[in-house]
């Protein structure tokens, strides 16, 4: 280990946010130099800049920026999780990491009765959420803006993952990242019919 390691966080990345979340993120897995390092889902690395500049922008974050646990922010109706808790081998998790890691996720949707959107980012992040619901993987397709009814009246939103190299590529701009959370953020504070 480097020097500078050290003081990596380097343990299962919690979840976090807002206990009461409607809105829940689900997210890939621990970056190496980002919540590897810092605890923190999405924090200290690329895909965080665009992530919480988002959720700030839309009242689902007390700071655009999330630099460390202690930095003070806070997440409005809204929580953060990975398919996957700990840093995978070359940053890329391997096919039985994200199966044991589901019974986790199934966890957290269990007990997040609140959530009424989950927002994927990403094709391993969409397909952990219907395994973690009970459902086969074919039972909806991942395709960025698509929404798909849940059971227990819950709605999975699709977006491309925001990495450093969806939005280098222009896979995902900030306007369609915006559009997609602007989307759920609406899905998942509006009235329940009846």
């Amino acid at each position: 280990m480097h020097l500078e390691q050290a003081n990596y966080y380097c343990r299962p990345v919690p979840a976090f946010g807002d206990p009461k979340a409607r809105l829940l993120i689900v997210g890939l897995a621990p970056g190496m130099h980002g919540a590897n390092r810092t605890g923190r889902p999405f924090t200290g690395d690329h895909a965080g800049i665009l992530l919480y500049a988002t959720l700030y922008k839309f009242g689902l974050a007390s700071s655009p920026v999330s630099t460390s646990v202690d930095d003070g922010l806070q997440l409005i109706g809204a929580r953060i999780t990975n398919s996957v808790k700990c840093l995978p081998p070359a940053n890329k998790p391997l096919p039985l990491e994200i199966k044991v890691c589901n019974d986790f996720l199934r966890v957290e949707l269990e007990m997040s009765s609140d959530v009424r959107v989950i927002l994927a980012l990403g094709l391993i992040a969409h397909a952990a959420v219907l395994r973690a619901s009970g459902l086969p993987g074919g039972a909806h397709r991942f395709a960025h803006a698509a929404e798909h009814a849940l059971n227990g009246d819950r709605v999975l939103l699709d977006s491309y993952h925001c990495s450093r190299y969806n939005t280098q590529t222009r896979r995902l701009t900030t306007p369609m990242f915006e559009d997609v959370v602007g989307r759920a953020r609406e899905l998942a504070f509006a009235a329940r019919p009846g």
